[in-house]
């Protein structure tokens, strides 16, 4: 894990992974709770007995936006900015869903810094993102993610 106190810190880190992330396990109970949150609540997410039936799944399988909520919380193994008082996520570039992630699997993120940014107000930074998927040669999901961090306490 790459831990910086200050942005500007992480500009000789432009166009290198920062780090990879322990492997997260998905269930079928989590993938339900995503659904219910969310009202995706189509039956190949949430019934096993059907999707074990009528895909070549085996079970249910992650919503792929559920897959994507786990990059703000997993990047936060593979880097720290100690004087960021506050994040903003911006955005998402380039998504694409490579491969199905059946219940039960484990995924892990591999981050890597491509831009870093200056604005008037914070620095936007752009990460390429990939959701590894364990037992697997494609990943889960590939990805740019943009944040704007922002220096200071009350920032």
């Amino acid at each position: 894990m790459i831990a910086v106190d200050r942005v500007a810190e992480l500009s000789p880190l432009v166009g290198q992974e920062l780090g990879v992330s322990d492997w997260v396990g998905l269930d079928e109970q989590a993938i339900a709770a995503f659904g219910n949150l969310t009202g995706d609540t189509h039956w190949v997410h949430m019934d096993a007995g059907r999707a074990k039936r009528e895909t070549p799944f085996g079970g249910t399988i992650a919503h792929g936006f559920l897959v994507l909520a786990l990059v703000t919380g997993l990047s936060k193994q593979c880097y720290a900015v100690r004087g960021v008082g506050r994040w903003m996520n911006y955005g998402l570039d380039k998504v694409r869903f490579t491969a199905v992630v059946v219940a039960r699997a484990r995924l892990r993120l591999r981050l890597k810094l491509l831009e870093l940014e200056p604005q008037k107000a914070g620095t936007r930074l752009r990460f390429g993102c990939t959701l590894e998927l364990e037992g697997s040669e494609r990943p889960a999901a590939v990805c740019e993610w943009i944040c704007i961090a922002y220096e200071g306490d009350g920032a």
